[in-house]
């Protein structure tokens, strides 16, 4: 399967789902997953028994972007099937035998930001994911369960969870749904390990002292019981019950052969050098301060379309360009344009919308972290790496930071704000300076302090945070050089360098499922005993057995 043949669009809106269904019902919003069998993203695989591939993905992806915008008063969102006797029986399996290594990992990579939100929109906004396991319950489809607050399973003497990649699919478990076992649901390893090498699962009242779900209710109470929990987790949380949604319009997004832009996010694409610089410019023009003012502008309020536009882009060049292994990071515009616009969220950050908004800025900004790119940020003459947009900066795995020493007037600035001290976390749960200082508190403590002021290279450099200050004779070359160096060598070294140190504090359950992801699925997806010939993965479905080689490596 290759994504040449058309590119991937990860914007849609409910009008064009084909898996997913809306139910609101005042602070409740059923999810119902009816998948099409025929609706697959790409051709040659059908996706029975409510299997999955990418295009679900990016359906539940939107569906939970609309209800967190668009349905303020929802505060518990219910996880369903629409099809009887099977809840969701994970990634097709047909869709992964047939695609390519790339195209394998690039869809595991989204469905775990794709949980991983539901689990930070818990954490930060409160609104509560139950999931209603209304018969089968397999593979992926229990990571999504596992990826909601609490599980009701229905005791109908068949349904079942289970993570059967090992007996089946010669993969490992899940990378998500293996991880929240231990780290989230505290199932014990040695029952884990048996419901990992289970192919027909556990169910019933065994599920439920093993942990693998919250409570088993019998058929006819079924229904009952999960609206009343829905209602209880609704009234844990304080999402307002009468504010107005802000409506997702679409982004106003041009694909060229070598460009993609949108109003405030652009990026050019350098084939030749396997580089793309992504542009993000900064707000221009009045910006509202007030709540009213920002409900007005709705959509088209600067952090929120702008944080839209970057994640697509994010995703659009992670999927689509595959061979475009450098991305050059860029801002463009005023430093107090942005510092004003910290101001305006700081100030607002109680506000729900605010607070909905910040965190697509946080998720988009995660999603930076995980990409396997190279990015160097490039702080020149005209950028606006202030707060909220230096974070982009604190991503990179390098930063430059253009020095003119003769011109002060036109030297670049970076400025700190509130916003880099605790807003943004990295799915290590840590700021992105704090990784940068390993937690050191004088090195933040002196960096913290100049909020209010600009720094110039020479005190950007000295507080360390760029990595390097070349002035104007010495700029063009060393950019060069250090950019055709990082295009020369293997990515896949790269990938799996940029991921440790871009994580080398403490772990979370977030960068143990990247770091499997990374690492781990990324391995086992290209050994013999999963996709060769005789591969498990491979012939799955045929009736013939998976020829294994026995060496442990």
């Amino acid at each position: 399967m290759s994504t040449a043949t058309a590119p991937v669009v990860y914007e849609t809106s409910p009008d064009r789902y084909k898996h997913w269904s809306l139910k609101f019902e005042g602070p409740v919003a059923t999810l119902v997953m009816a998948i099409d069998e025929d609706g697959g993203l790409r051709e040659g695989y059908k996706l029975k028994l409510n299997s999955y591939d990418l295009g679900v993905d990016i359906e539940l992806n939107d569906a939970v972007q609309r209800i967190r915008f668009e349905h303020p008063e929802v505060r518990t969102v219910i996880v369903t099937s629409g099809r009887d006797r099977v809840f969701c029986s994970g990634a097709n399996i047909f869709m992964l035998g047939k695609s390519s290594h790339s195209w394998k990992v690039n869809f595991c990579k989204f469905t775990n930001e794709t949980r991983n939100g539901l689990e930070d929109s818990s954490r930060h906004s409160g609104l509560k994911f139950l999931a209603a396991v209304n018969g089968a319950c397999a593979g992926g489809g229990y990571e999504l369960a596992a990826a909601c607050d609490e599980i009701i399973l229905v005791d109908d003497r068949s349904s079942s969870v289970s993570l059967p990649e090992v007996p089946l699919l010669g993969v490992l478990p899940g990378t998500g749904g293996l991880t929240r076992l231990t780290d989230k649901r505290k199932v014990r390893h040695d029952h884990a390990d048996i419901f990992c090498t289970t192919s027909e699962g556990i169910r019933g009242k065994k599920a439920k002292d093993w942990r693998l779900v919250d409570e088993v209710v019998k058929t006819q109470g079924f229904a009952q019981r999960v609206q009343e929990r829905a209602r209880e987790l609704a009234a844990l949380s304080d999402r307002p019950a009468d504010a107005k949604g802000v409506l997702l319009t679409p982004l106003n997004k041009t694909v060229a052969a070598d460009a993609i832009t949108y109003d405030h996010v652009s990026a050019v694409i350098d084939r030749a050098g396997r580089t793309a610089t992504l542009t993000v410019k900064a707000p221009s023009g009045p910006q509202p301060s007030d709540v009213k003012g920002i409900e007005v502008a709705g959509s088209n309020w600067y952090p929120l379309q702008m944080a839209r536009e970057l994640e697509d882009l994010i995703l659009h060049l992670r999927t689509n360009e595959l061979d475009i292994g450098t991305w050059l990071l860029k801002t463009q515009g005023q430093v107090a344009d942005v510092v004003a616009m910290d101001a305006t969220l700081a100030a607002n950050a109680s506000h729900w919308f605010v607070r909905e908004t910040v965190g697509l800025l946080r998720r988009t900004l995660a999603r930076l972290d995980v990409s396997s790119r190279s990015m160097f940020a490039l702080i020149e003459r005209d950028s606006c790496f202030a707060g909220t947009l230096l974070e982009i900066a604190l991503a990179a795995d390098r930063s430059y930071m253009l020095a003119l020493p003769d011109e002060p007037g036109t030297a670049p600035k970076i400025a700190l704000s509130a916003m880099n001290f605790g807003v943004f976390p990295m799915v290590s749960h840590e700021t992105r300076l704090q990784r940068r200082f390993y937690g050191n508190a004088d090195e933040l403590g002196a960096a913290q302090a100049t909020i209010g002021k600009t720094l110039d290279a020479d005190e950007a450099l000295a507080l360390g945070l760029v990595t390097s200050a070349p002035d104007d004779i010495d700029w063009a070359d060393e950019t060069r050089i250090a950019i055709e160096e990082r295009a020369s060598m293997s990515p896949d070294a790269l990938t799996g360098m940029e991921a440790n140190l871009r994580f080398a504090g403490k772990e979370t359950m977030e960068t143990r499922i990247f770091g499997r992801l990374t690492a781990w699925q990324n391995w086992i997806f290209i050994r013999p005993n999963a996709v060769g010939e005789g591969g498990a993965l491979k012939v799955y479905g045929t009736g013939t057995k998976p020829q294994f080689d026995r060496n442990r490596v």
